[in-house]
C-alpha cells in the first residue's frame, strides 16, 4: 500500500472547475489522497443525493441554519446555483494548510477577489458526451438530470466562446477519463507545491 505524500512547503488554495460530470470530485479526492491536501466542505441548502453523507464532502443545512452562519460572520462567500444556495466558510478558505475544493465557473471572479492566492484548474472534456454519460450514472430524477444536461451544454458553450472567462483560469487541462489525464493533473499540482506557487 502506498504511503500518502504530505507536502507542507506552502499553503495552497486550489480549486477544480469544469462541467458537471468532468471529474471534479474524483480529482479533488485524488489530490487529497496522493498529495495530502485537505478538502473544503461546501455548505449547501441542496438535499443530499443517495450515498451523500452530511459533513463528509458537503455540509447540508436549511435556509435558517445558513442565515445564522452568515449573521455570525462565519461565511466568506455565498451564491445561488440551480435553485439552491451554496457557501464557503472563512475558516476553510483562509486556512494555513494545502486545501482543494470544487468551484463553479460562474464564481471564479468573486473568489479570486476574496482569495487572491487561489489557483484554479479547469478541466475540459475531449468528448462532452462522456461527461453527460457520467452524469447519467448518478441516477438523478429525470427532471433534475435534464436540467443538469442543459446546464452542461450552456456551461460548455459559455467557456468555449468566452476567452476572457477562460483566461481567468490558471491552468486548463483535458480530462479523457484515463490514467494519462490523471497523471497530468497530479503532476501539475505536485509541481505547484514543490515550487511553492
Amino acid at each position: 500500500m502506498k504511503a500518502h505524500l504530505k507536502i507542507e512547503v506552502i499553503d495552497i488554495l486550489l480549486a477544480i472547475a469544469g462541467i458537471t460530470g468532468i471529474g471534479k470530485s474524483y480529482y479533488k479526492d485524488k489530490i487529497m489522497n496522493v498529495l495530502g491536501f485537505d478538502k473544503i466542505k461546501i455548505i449547501t441548502t441542496r438535499k443530499p443525493r443517495i450515498g451523500e453523507v452530511n459533513n463528509d464532502d458537503k455540509i447540508f443545512v436549511n435556509e435558517k441554519e445558513l442565515n445564522e452562519l452568515v449573521k455570525s460572520g462565519k461565511i466568506a462567500y455565498k451564491f445561488d446555483l440551480l435553485g439552491n444556495t451554496y457557501a464557503y466558510n472563512k475558516e476553510s478558505l483562509f486556512s494555513d494548510v494545502n486545501t482543494v475544493f470544487e468551484l463553479h465557473y460562474s464564481t471564479i471572479g468573486d473568489l479570486k477577489t476574496i482569495c487572491p492566492k487561489l489557483k484554479v484548474i479547469y478541466l475540459l472534456p475531449k468528448d462532452i458526451n462522456m461527461a453527460k454519460e457520467k452524469l447519467r450514472e448518478r441516477h438523478l430524477d429525470f427532471e433534475v438530470e435534464q436540467a443538469r444536461i442543459k446546464e452542461i451544454d450552456e456551461h460548455y458553450n459559455k467557456i468555449m466562446n468566452d476567452s476572457e472567462l477562460m483566461g481567468m483560469f490558471d491552468y486548463v487541462l483535458y480530462n479523457n477519463y484515463d490514467k494519462e489525464s490523471e497523471n497530468q493533473v497530479i503532476n501539475l499540482v505536485r509541481n505547484l507545491v514543490e515550487k511553492g506557487e
